[in-house]
């Protein structure tokens, strides 16, 4: 019998951070991975240098059923004290748009940082373990493994979300949750790509690969940054944030040049340069491919003099109010992050642990809290490892 004070189920983000601190404690921690490698996400994100948090880091950029749950644990451990980590590790890094911070080398520099802190520590780390049964025990819980029985004091569900199912997401946390009688929000995939009906696929085709600086609008919640046309849809970063708040059915309202009005450029042009044709005027605020889209499906690629006002607003309206109806999304195999999960109000968002079962604890994705496109993620895994490793 292998026995432990703390087993955590989960080697990404969270999961490790959490067995640093816990390790810190003295306690003596266990984390079980049945992926071939521990933190494949971490290593895959931000196009292989880790998006690692962002320096704007605050409650409003996170989505919950219960908002306010993330806002202890994200005051106690804050952006500025995982920066500070990094720094002590001597990590070259930079920032982007909007705050996010990246790695200037690789994102393997915050798996190894992750690691090495363990090993400091003497956390055991285990890779290609499965758990096949948790049974609740008097002093904790009992496990039965690939790689054996095991007993501990504290159990942690640090297994993340569905997302991304070719680096080995799994719905194993949720069927965790639920078998010690937690609530499981319904869940999606979120930061993620749309698609449209073949029909409109083929109608945008010649649009495929292009990007602009686009708002995009879904009710009262609105994103400014790029948006890309692909062969299955639209993407880019406005697209993936606002497909966490997307419904099925619904359209999106997004605006593709957001610094102009493009109906009283249209009226200027008139004025001022008559014998110009739409496709070209129009080509002076977005890419010259979408222009001739634009004028081709108003059937009017004449002079501006020559131009109703109809035509006119028409155009303009496709520009900065284009109306469209995704018919999905692509799904938890290219998603970034999934919402929904295990319902925080049976949580103690001070230490982590259960209401309903002494000794258990949620982190990370699994929970019912999910970040803004742009680093809130890693640091929702940085600041929940963080708490629950306070009292695990």
């Amino acid at each position: 019998m292998q026995i432990f004070d703390v087993i955590i189920i989960g080697g990404g983000a969270a999961g490790l951070f959490c067995a640093i601190h816990a390790g810190q404690r003295g306690r003596k921690v266990l984390v079980v991975d049945h992926s071939k490698k521990m933190a494949e996400k971490i290593r895959i994100s931000g196009g292989g240098r880790c998006n690692f948090t962002n320096i704007h880091a605050s409650p409003n950029d996170f989505l919950s059923n219960n908002p306010r749950f993330c806002v202890s644990a994200l005051k106690r451990y804050t952006q500025h004290d995982f920066i500070d980590l990094v720094k002590r590790h001597g990590i070259k890094f930079h920032e982007k748009t909007l705050g996010q911070l990246f790695c200037d080398d690789s994102a393997k520099d915050i798996i190894n940082m992750l690691l090495k802190e363990c090993k400091d520590v003497g956390v055991t780390l285990r890779t290609e373990t499965s758990i096949n049964q948790i049974t609740k025990t008097n002093n904790g819980f009992a496990l039965e493994s690939t790689m054996g029985p095991m007993e501990c004091e504290s159990l942690v569900v640090a297994c993340g979300g569905k997302s991304i199912p070719k680096i080995g997401a799994t719905g194993f946390g949720y069927e965790v949750a639920a078998q010690f009688g937690h609530t499981i929000l319904e869940t999606r995939a979120g930061l993620v790509p749309l698609t449209f009906t073949d029909q409109l696929l083929d109608h945008m085709k010649s649009l495929s690969g292009l990007s602009v600086d686009a708002i995009v609008k879904y009710g009262k919640t609105t994103f400014r940054e790029g948006m890309l046309f692909t062969h299955r849809g639209i993407s880019g970063p406005s697209i993936l944030q606002i497909s966490s708040y997307w419904k099925e059915g619904d359209p999106i309202a997004i605006n593709m040049a957001p610094d102009h009005n493009i109906q009283e450029e249209l009226a200027t042009a008139r004025d001022k340069h008559p014998k110009q044709k739409l496709s070209t005027v129009l080509a002076n605020f977005i890419p010259k491919r979408i222009a001739e889209k634009i004028t081709s499906d108003v059937g009017a690629d004449r002079t501006m003099a020559e131009l109703g006002k109809k035509t006119v607003n028409q155009a303009a309206a496709m520009i900065n109010n284009w109306q469209v109806k995704p018919s999905g999304t692509e799904g938890y195999r290219t998603a970034e992050v999934t919402l929904g999960g295990v319902d925080t109000k049976e949580i103690s968002s001070k230490t982590f642990e259960s209401n309903k079962t002494e000794g258990l604890y949620f982190i990370g994705e699994v929970m019912d809290v999910t970040g803004h496109l742009g680093g809130f993620n890693f640091q929702w895994a940085w600041s929940s490892g963080y708490c629950a490793g306070q009292y695990v």
